[in-house]
């Protein structure tokens, strides 16, 4: 169990945290609306660490709206996961074609 401890603060010191702003902000730079969005489930132990971040992921949204699949393109490997299980239950706006959205969402114990 130690040895897992240890691990675990090993990975996350490897990781660049910045200041985050509160959990529920994220934002979309393409132009497509999201309709419905799901909130992160903070991870216990980035909460109980006092970790804070910014994951960004690529969500590729089919035409009717859904979330099809979700690529991490930076953040903390902890707060990865949670970022990526959000994601796929956001709802964008109907479009013509499948579009790449690039999605940042923010991480913030305090704000829990």
């Amino acid at each position: 169990m130690r040895m897992r401890c240890i691990l675990v603060l090993l990975l996350l010191c490897s990781c660049t945290f910045g200041p985050g702003a509160a959990q529920s902000q994220s934002s979309s730079e393409q132009g497509r609306k999201v309709v419905r969005r799901a909130m992160p489930v903070y991870p216990e132990i980035a909460k109980r660490m006092g970790l804070t971040g910014t994951v960004k992921l690529i969500a590729v949204v089919a035409p009717d709206g859904t979330v099809k699949d979700v690529e991490p393109v930076g953040g903390g490997p902890v707060l990865i996961q949670a970022a990526k299980d959000a994601i796929v239950k956001w709802k964008y706006a109907p479009a013509s074609a499948e579009t790449r959205e690039t999605v940042e969402m923010h991480f913030n114990p305090q704000s829990q």
